[in-house]
């Protein structure tokens, strides 16, 4: 999920501690009536109680500058071509990327372990006896921009009203939340149901915090323009509605100090603009208008980097690594819509697909062919089952597709010519089955009905892509198209669920819990508008097997439920895997610092890097 999709502390009593360290122990077994410093999904906390800050910043960083960048990731409602709201958080209308920055929540992630939180508006947590409740001591001095108190108040109104309005994103995690209480003005208490995973709380402890104050008198829905007043390390400064934002640093910020924050935030003003294609951002990024940004487009990477800037040595081109979190990049095939209901036919339009041709001919050899819905991580499932997988799966067998129970399902090689007659012969072949005919140049149901299929794109380079898979598939008889629409109207499509066919690249925590996989593939949000289950997924057996990665107990409990999730998904082709790149490509105007070791499990430059005032005035932008 794009996402947008990115400290003073207690001393841990000797038992809670003890727990909190122990690798491999399960979050439902932690100490409980004790103040906690963090918590992650088994135990395995990297930082003690008083570290001073994560490992992965450098403290010393100067602050100051501008980060004028393209966001590559992004979550929520928001969107990278137009905006048109400034609640970032409600299910509909456009927001900005990173609206999050003007928000504290109760604890942050480190990005240098998989799932690990520490306190931030919150210096600590105590569990109830039954592990239902989770109640928080908030720091006293934690306040809003306009510099009134960050209370507990503010804290349990938030999340009522996410639970009530937000976006799925929000919403999901907070639906076995019964209550949320504030104690007093410093704790805050949420109470479960007991039906929720045991790791549902590292996801809601990331929520922003919303003022009570302003939102009791302002409209917390889509067409909220009114800079939302919030408490993080960033405020709205000037905007432009679709064109262009800025966030400015608050000096002041009450948490500047605090652990966790400290060494990141160094840009005074970080500024995003809006381009309606990627060819017009890259020409901005060309001019130096725009100072990073990540390629998406292979053959801009291999061809275009010529321009004066670079052969100045004004820009750099570097790839970094990758996150070590499960990525799923694929298009989605809407059952919502009759005609894809049929496995069969979801199949046939995957094999028109010729992945080599397309690597050849418009990726410069640079992504690689993607398999799974958990791809780059250990949750890709491999071979036949495992004993262990089995032992999950027998259990469904009668609700399962037989391919499950032999080797994972893979997307075959094709011979690399762009019309592959073998892998069509097959498409062919498996239309028929399904009951879709040849008649003229189409194939037909018993009614007379077309079998069509519609590509829904935001971007003339999508449209280049997936021209020839198009042709294929009309080769093989579907009624094939594509249709490129404008941004604030895909997005409004995509969250109706108003398509045939959509592309759609996501990544995982690395240590998903049941709501995020929910959010994906269980029935419940299949015809939740907004969610992420793009292909309207509503099957017990994968319902089941959800429960069973939210009940996992340890790691290696989770990766067997993973994979076996991973193995039913690849044989129903809810999702038709596309492609994965191993790095970032990243590049930009040579002006930044940076940490030495990227953190492995997030990458947010917007935060971690800085001004290099000496690099920036070599290259004329000091």
């Amino acid at each position: 999920m794009a996402v947008l999709p990115r400290r003073d502390f207690l001393a841990l009593g000797t038992a809670a501690a003890a727990a909190a360290m122990l690798p491999g122990k399960a979050f439902a077994d932690i100490a409980t009536g004790v103040k906690l410093h963090g918590l992650s999904a088994f135990g395995d906390l990297k930082y003690k109680a008083d570290f001073t800050h994560f490992d992965y910043v450098n403290v010393d960083a100067p602050a100051g500058g501008i980060f004028n960048f393209s966001p590559p990731n992004w979550g929520y409602n928001q969107d990278t071509q137009t905006f048109n709201t400034l609640n970032s958080f409600a299910d509909k209308g456009d927001a900005p990327p990173r609206m999050e920055m003007c928000f504290d929540g109760l604890m942050v992630r480190a990005l240098d372990e998989p799932d690990a939180v520490y306190g931030q508006v919150a210096d600590g947590v105590t569990l109830s006896d039954d592990r239902n409740s989770f109640t928080f001591s908030l720091r006293p001095e934690a306040r809003f921009h306009d510099g009134s108190p960050l209370t507990a108040q503010d804290a349990a109104f938030a999340f009522k009203l996410y639970k009530e309005k937000g976006h799925p994103d929000l919403s999901l995690s907070l639906t076995h939340m019964v209550e949320a209480t504030a104690v007093d003005d410093h704790a805050l208490r949420l109470t479960f149901s007991g039906k929720q995973s045991a790791r549902t709380v590292l996801n809601v402890v990331e929520f922003p915090i919303l003022s009570k104050a302003f939102y009791t008198a302002n409209p917390f829905d889509s067409s909220q323009m009114n800079p939302p007043l919030g408490s993080g390390a960033y405020k709205v400064g000037r905007f432009s509605a679709g064109a262009w934002i800025e966030y400015d640093r608050v000096p002041d910020h009450w948490g500047r100090d605090l652990p966790v924050n400290r060494g990141q935030n160094n840009f005074d003003r970080i500024r995003i603009e809006f381009y309606q294609n990627r060819t017009a951002g890259f020409e901005a990024f060309k001019k130096g208008e725009i100072t990073y940004r990540e390629e998406f487009t292979s053959r801009v990477w291999a061809t275009a980097y010529d321009f004066p800037a670079l052969s100045a040595g004004k820009v750099v081109k570097h790839e970094f690594p990758a996150e070590k979190r499960p990525t799923m990049q694929g298009t989605a095939v809407n059952q919502r819509r009759a005609q894809f209901r049929d496995a069969r036919v979801r199949q046939a339009i995957a094999l028109c697909f010729d992945f080599e041709w397309t690597r050849r001919n418009f990726f410069y050899g640079s992504y690689e062919r993607s398999q799974s819905c958990f791809e780059k991580s250990d949750f890709r499932a491999e071979g036949p089952p495992s004993p262990q997988e089995l032992a999950l799966l027998e259990p469904l067998r009668g609700q399962l597709p037989a391919e499950v129970f032999s080797e994972a399902v893979v997307q075959p090689a094709s011979d690399g010519s762009g019309r592959d007659r073998k892998l069509l012969g097959r498409a062919v072949k498996l239309l028929n089955a399904a009951g879709w005919k040849r008649s003229g140049d189409f194939v037909v149901n018993d009614k007379g009905g077309r079998l069509s299929a519609e590509f829904m794109v935001d971007d003339d380079t999508f449209v280049q892509v997936y021209s020839p898979w198009v042709a294929n598939m009309k080769a093989v008889g579907i009624d094939a198209t594509i249709r490129l629409v404008d941004s604030a109207q895909y997005q409004s499509r995509q969250a109706t669920f108003d398509f045939d066919l959509l592309s759609a690249a996501f990544s995982f925590s690395a240590t998903p819990t049941r709501d995020d996989i929910e959010a994906f593939f269980h029935s419940r949000t299949a015809n939740l508008p907004g969610s992420r289950n793009l292909p309207g997924i509503s099957n017990p057996a994968i319902d089941a097997l959800i429960d069973l990665v939210g009940a996992a107990k340890n790691r290696e409990d989770l990766n067997v439920a993973m994979r076996a999730l991973d193995r039913v998904l690849r044989a129903r082709c809810d999702w038709i895997p596309s492609w994965f790149l191993a790095n970032h490509r990243s590049a930009y105007w040579d002006m930044f610092g940076f940490p030495e070791q990227k953190p492995d499990f997030g990458f947010p430059v917007e935060a971690l890097w800085w001004v290099d005032k000496g690099k920036a005035a070599k290259i004329g932008k000091g």
